[in-house]
This record gives C-alpha cells, sequence and structure tokens, in this order.
C-alpha cells in the first residue's frame, strides 16, 4: 500500500500514528505525514507490522 494511502477504508477521520524511523517522533495524522521536520526520515505507522 503506497504511504499515502494507509487508511483501510473511506470513512475518513482516523487518526493514526505515525513513528518517524531514524529519531523516534511521534506524530498523529489522518493521513501519511511524508518526512519527519526533525531528521528527514520517514514516517511509520505504529499500528502496522514493520515485517
Amino acid at each position: 500500500m503506497p504511504h499515502n494511502q494507509d487508511t483501510e477504508d473511506d470513512t475518513g477521520g482516523v487518526i493514526s500514528e505515525y513513528e518517524c524511523l531514524q529519531c523516534g517522533t511521534i506524530v498523529h495524522s489522518e493521513t501519511h505525514p511524508g518526512v519527519c521536520s526533525e531528521c528527514g526520515g520517514e514516517f511509520q505507522n505504529r499500528a502496522k507490522s514493520l515485517e
């Protein structure tokens, strides 16, 4: 699934928690936040497995 489509359905309004894989910054967003403003690292949805 592409990063900008982390939502499983089209209900909208679902806030997910994302963690930067480099520095550990955590943000809450309805859509994938892109890159970390702290270090430029990539975010991972914390509800999804890293495998």
